[in-house]
């Protein structure tokens, strides 16, 4: 296999360690792929203050997609270079439905400016202080990239089942954490779709691109990428529909793909 023109790649449970980190042998993949000619862009369902931390790894001049493609970020003028956000009306609606449907259901948004969130959210990490709290209209008052959907009760799938039966027509929906949290994206607003823009404005296709991923929220990426890896982590609905399977995170397993797909 020759070598693609741009690499897309998740980073947690993905290019991460589970501690975290980015180990210099993928580092050096990294470079070497950018010093071949190969673009590479991070696809994350992070949002932009968490997704900051790693952007270094793509190189000053990078490109990263965030928030599970509402937002590509110009690391090189550390400004927006395209932004997918909610409709203000269409945020409210899905978050209405979706909490009439599951009872017990409690909201954070992201926006440009950072995290705010429903006083019955129950954070896992720490937000930034000063973040606003307050009713579903009053944090969606900016233009929302993400809509967080936590339940306290009910297991992953059976929350993202409930919620697609509900909101589907209005909405992404998918979900990337151990917890039982919904990542809620504008309706068409995928990881894939940001990624296609993005492709196709510097003439590249589908079969020119290699994706690498690990959870439900990548699917739609490696279903549209020519060549897509799922992690040996990965869920089993992610493994099932990649062409190929690379390595566990913790085994660098896209830095060694990266080395092959180079010396070939």
């Amino acid at each position: 296999m020759s070598p693609p023109r741009l690499i897309a790649t998740d980073l947690d449970g993905t290019l991460v360690h589970s501690d975290g980190s980015i180990t210099p042998r993928t580092q050096a993949a990294l470079l070497a792929a950018e010093a071949a000619g190969v673009e590479v862009v991070f696809v994350t369902g992070r949002p932009l203050r968490w997704a900051k931390d790693v952007f270094d790894h793509v190189g000053g001049h990078g490109h990263a997609i965030v928030s599970n493609g509402a937002l590509i970020w110009d690391v090189a003028t550390s400004s927006p270079y395209l932004v997918r956000a909610f409709e203000s009306a269409i945020a409210v609606e899905v978050a209405d439905r979706i909490r009439d449907a599951v009872p017990g259901t409690h909201y954070a948004v992201e926006t440009l400016d950072g995290i705010a969130l429903e006083t019955g959210f129950l954070e896992r990490y720490p937000v930034p202080e000063g973040s606003l709290r307050g009713s579903f209209e009053e944090i969606a008052g900016r233009p929302v990239l993400k809509i967080l959907a936590r339940h306290e009760e009910l297991d992953p799938q059976s929350f993202w089942d409930a919620a697609l039966a509900v909101a589907a027509d209005l909405a992404e929906i998918t979900w990337s954490s151990a917890t039982t949290l919904l990542e809620i994206s504008a309706h068409q607003v995928t990881k894939a779709s940001t990624l296609a823009v993005f492709a196709a404005e510097r003439g590249i296709g589908p079969d020119e691109v290699v994706a690498f991923g690990d959870m439900p929220n990548d699917l739609p990426m490696l279903e549209w990428a020519g060549t897509s890896y799922a992690m040996a982590n990965a869920h089993p609905s992610v493994r099932a529909i990649a062409t190929h399977v690379a390595g566990t995170n913790d085994d660098d397993g896209v830095a060694e793909v990266i080395e092959q797909l180079l010396d070939s």
